[in-house]
């Protein structure tokens, strides 16, 4: 693999968390509640990955599922949690705050970026829920944000391939696009070559049973009917084999 390419892989357990770095990606965004998009991962959930982890470990900051215009309480528990990842060792916060437009919330997001100071900084995909991409994309830099993270403003990678290259080709250096949208073994050669990216966010995610026995056919804990009974983990040799497959990647361009 093209040692500049950078491969983050988004993990919601310890287990996926070691097996990232085992399988030879460079950093880790940890969340919870993946179901949901991804929030805010427990203390002990950040301490334990940081301990067993030596790559990048950066911490998703987000209050809670749904949209993302957060009230005056949850802007406060967002810099709370940021504090709270920074004490324990995190390499980064990835986070996105837009307002009742789908605008991104400049001052806001440059508070919690210089909140964050000197960890790195991304803006997630409620960037993909802003009014307007290119907007968004010059409201992102302003505010300081080292990343964005993007699909392109479509449901994956693939189907924003066009927008992708274009953003990297605004972006001038100024902020790093971090692709990502269903970016798979299959696809990930395709992903680089025509956006010209230099790093993707990955999940690579890997369904099992339960060890479970007994189930109460019953009852279900969550909205998903029985997902109780099922387990998603990040597997190493998932991502040993992404690294493969983009070994002989040539991107055209570097997001300069």
């Amino acid at each position: 693999m093209n040692s500049e390419l950078t491969v983050e892989v988004c993990v919601d357990s310890l287990e996926s968390a070691v097996a990232a770095e085992r399988g030879g990606a460079k950093r880790v965004e940890l969340c919870s509640s993946l179901a949901e998009g991804g929030v805010t991962p427990s203390a002990g959930l950040i301490a334990t990955a940081r301990q067993n982890l030596s790559i990048n470990l950066h911490v998703i900051i987000r209050p809670r599922g749904g949209d993302f215009c957060y009230s005056p309480d949850e802007f406060a528990v967002m810099k709370k949690d940021i504090l709270m990842a920074k004490q324990l060792g995190a390499n980064g916060v990835v986070f996105g705050i837009l307002d009742v437009d789908g605008r991104v919330d400049i001052p806001r997001t440059r508070d919690l970026v210089q909140y964050a100071m000197p960890l790195a900084t991304t803006y997630h995909r409620a960037f993909d829920m802003s009014a307007d991409l290119g907007k968004s994309l010059e409201d992102v830099v302003e505010a300081g944000a080292d990343r964005v993270l993007t699909s392109g403003g479509a449901s994956t990678a693939i189907e924003g391939i066009q927008v992708l290259r274009g953003l990297v080709e605004v972006a001038r250096g100024r902020i790093v696009v971090l692709a990502c949208g269903g970016i798979d073994i299959e696809n990930v050669h395709s992903v680089i070559e025509k956006t010209g990216v230099r790093e993707i966010h990955v999940s690579l995610r890997t369904t099992m049973p339960s060890p479970m026995r007994y189930r109460n056919p019953n009852l279900s804990m969550g909205t998903l009917r029985l997902n109780e009974y099922e387990r998603a983990f990040v597997l190493d040799t998932r991502v040993e084999q992404l690294l493969q497959a983009v070994s002989g990647s040539r991107p055209s361009s570097k997001p300069s």
